[in-house]
């Protein structure tokens, strides 16, 4: 251990509490701020994909999904529809490349994460923050609990628009439990040394995946 660490230890529970909850209350301002400041400035690129979705094949613009957010409580996460399934069904499944479910404007929209702007208004309400860990679906988040013992531990925090570990690359479908274990990890290591210069890290290393990531689709 650490003499850092050591110290840490010892701090008293009221600072280290007030420490938190300064922490909390920056990273809520925030999210606010940028949040509302995004809505207004893509509005009418908001207004564009809704319109395009609903030509296409008249379904709903919106997708929506139950997900656990702080502290395992559920909420309903917006997103653009891109897809032809079942919101919330008895079965999850999720996108693989070339699935046949995506939509020609759902293929486009996800291709830039352009399908998940609508959860700034989640941000806004408090459901999410820009950065966290990204929220599952309720029923992978129960099995993958069961399989991973540090899974629950992602729920200290809000879920994000973005994250630690999809900036390094941990996005996208979960093909064995190896890639959910590294996602964790990282969700974990985000929670733990979150800092103000982290928070604006990922946001300035999200910018480029908008535009170009492999794990999108």
């Amino acid at each position: 251990m650490t003499e850092i660490d050591t110290a840490a230890r010892h701090l008293p529970i009221v600072e280290r509490t007030s420490s938190r909850v300064m922490e909390s209350s920056l990273k809520r301002t925030l999210d606010v701020i940028v949040a509302l400041f995004a809505l207004i400035l893509l509005a009418p690129l908001l207004m564009l994909v809704a319109a395009a979705i609903a030509v296409e094949d008249g379904g709903p613009v919106l997708f929506r999904q139950r997900r656990t957010g702080l502290h395992g409580q559920i909420f309903t996460v917006l997103k653009f529809r891109s897809m032809t399934c079942a919101e919330d069904g008895g079965e999850v499944r999720q996108a693989s490349r070339w699935d046949a479910r995506i939509t020609r404007v759902g293929a486009v929209i996800r291709a830039l994460s352009i399908d998940e702007l609508p959860q700034l208004c989640n941000v806004l309400r408090g459901d999410m923050s820009l950065v966290g860990p990204r929220p599952h679906a309720v029923r992978h988040d129960e099995a993958w609990d069961r399989a991973i013992p540090s899974y629950r531990q992602r729920f200290r925090t809000r879920p994000g628009l973005t994250g630690y570990a999809q900036v390094r690359g941990f996005r996208g479908e979960v093909r064995d439990l190896n890639d959910i274990i590294r996602r964790v990890e990282a969700d974990n290591y985000y929670i733990e040394n979150w800092s103000l210069k982290l928070e604006l890290q990922i946001l300035v290393r999200t910018v480029p995946l908008l535009f170009h990531d492999p794990n999108a689709y």
